[in-house]
């Protein structure tokens, strides 16, 4: 019987047990970290090994295969033994789609990929197809293969999740944009982070497609240098084209092989030039799968978007509660303060991973009334914006940030926590960054 070790309990990690069980491994699972009640609960009903707060060399180095968390980099020791030994080291992505036939829509990007996932997997589901939605969106791929069979799966993968594939081949794949993110993990280059979203790409044939947006400059110069094989499928808001969507007199149309879509952008459920984007990707995905037009166009209008993402809170006083936390990078940002229509009290900081913040200072100039620093480190935001915005004040707690916008906003103005970092100084995740957002902004 094959050995595999699983390092990492969380979601994907406790998802590779389970399918592994089913598919007759002896499996381990191994966290450094406390494991979840919930997870050991799964692993002792799966009857699967596991240890918690260490890493024992003499129950890992002997495996056949180890499934590691996106969370533990390439640079960790133990990593680094096991491939020296010669153990084939892969992501849950990777392992889980051994597993299935089903069709595999895979989609990566900076910013977009939730809101892309989450809009493509509507279009399916309103058609009636069997489709799972799972990856960096909260479900494991691979519990999910272990427990269901789907005909498709529309899967949402991070960087780090494409860090740990080796066959790993989507039927269609989407690259919403790529931009500076998680540089900390990347030796602070960006061309590696942008190899790793291409990863996305490199096993697929000529049957393949890749969805992209063709006006990302990093996207379009990574194309020219290194060929891929699949069929390529541009989307652009800036210009016209002749294979793809592009956008024509506030209408999206998507010209593909034989078939042709037309959709006004008033009409769709999500506002902003990010969000055209995102149904351009998920519209072109559900042409090539063939799905009639009244439900791609049906699915637009009554979509409701991602928590987090430009989530509308409450109007208090006439001042408007808008919780972004989900943007933690400067380009989620962008799209944030781009689409502010009104005088912005912009709560922003936390964990900066290597950000540059002065693309941001044309919105800030225009829109910015006053920034809240919600982090322990503020002094790049400060150095950069000090200058630029009249008031500006530190605070650690989202309750301080949260009552200091509501005595700078006035009537008419938005109060937006749009963070452009991660989140792990003062929270468990963006998730509870947000949620204590919406709790401070509901006690006011």
């Amino acid at each position: 019987m094959k050995r595999l070790v699983v390092l990492g309990s969380g979601e994907s990690g406790v998802g590779a047990a389970v399918l592994g069980k089913k598919e007759g491994f002896e499996v381990f699972v191994s966290d450094k970290g406390n494991i979840k009640e919930k997870y050991k609960n799964v692993l002792k009903n799966s009857e699967i090994d596991w240890e918690e707060g260490m890493h024992s060399e003499v129950k890992i180095l002997n495996a056949d295969l180890v499934v590691k968390s996106p969370g533990i980099p390439d640079k960790v020791p133990m990593i680094k033994k096991l491939v020296e030994l010669g153990i084939s080291v892969i992501s849950e992505i990777e392992f889980a789609s051994l597993y299935t036939d089903a069709t595999l829509i895979g989609i990566t990007g900076s910013n977009g990929k939730t809101t892309t996932t989450m809009l493509t997997n509507h279009i399916l589901k309103s058609e009636g197809l069997n489709v799972g939605m799972a990856g960096n969106i909260g479900d494991s791929f691979a519990q999910m293969v272990a427990e269901q069979t789907k005909d498709f799966y529309v899967l949402e993968i991070s960087s780090f999740q494409l860090d740990g594939i080796k066959k790993f081949a989507p039927n269609i794949a989407i690259i919403t944009n790529i931009t500076p993110d998680h540089l900390d993990r990347y030796d602070y280059k960006f061309e590696n982070y942008i190899a790793s979203k291409f990863r996305i790409a490199m096993n697929q044939t000529e049957k393949d497609y890749l969805i992209y947006d063709a006006d990302d400059e990093v996207i379009e110069d990574w194309l020219k240098k290194h060929p891929i094989k699949s069929k390529l499928i541009p989307f652009s808001v800036q210009k016209e084209l002749g294979y793809g969507a592009f956008l024509k007199e506030d209408k999206i149309i998507i010209n593909l092989d034989k078939q042709h879509l037309e959709m006004a952008t008033d009409t769709l459920a999500l506002e902003g030039k990010h969000n055209t984007k995102n149904a351009m990707a998920a519209s072109t995905v559900a042409q090539l799968l063939k799905i009639r037009k009244a439900t791609i166009r049906e699915s637009l209008e009554n979509f409701q978007g991602a928590s987090h993402r430009l989530e509308n809170v409450l109007k208090i006083q006439n001042v408007q509660y808008i919780n972004d936390s989900k943007a933690t990078n400067v380009n989620a940002t962008f799209y944030a303060l781009d689409s502010m229509k009104t005088p912005t009290v912009w709560i922003v900081g936390g964990q900066d991973k290597g950000n540059d913040y002065l693309s941001l200072m044309p919105l800030v100039r225009e829109k910015v009334k006053a920034i809240v620093c919600l982090g322990l480190d503020n002094a790049k935001i400060i150095e950069v914006f000090g200058g630029v915005v009249d008031f500006i004040v530190e605070t650690t707690s989202m309750a301080d940030a949260v009552k200091i916008s509501k005595e700078v906003a006035e009537k008419g103005d938005t109060v937006l926590l749009s963070p452009a970092c991660a989140s792990f100084d003062l929270f468990t995740n963006y998730e509870d960054r947000g949620n204590q957002f919406k709790e401070a902004v509901q006690k006011l």
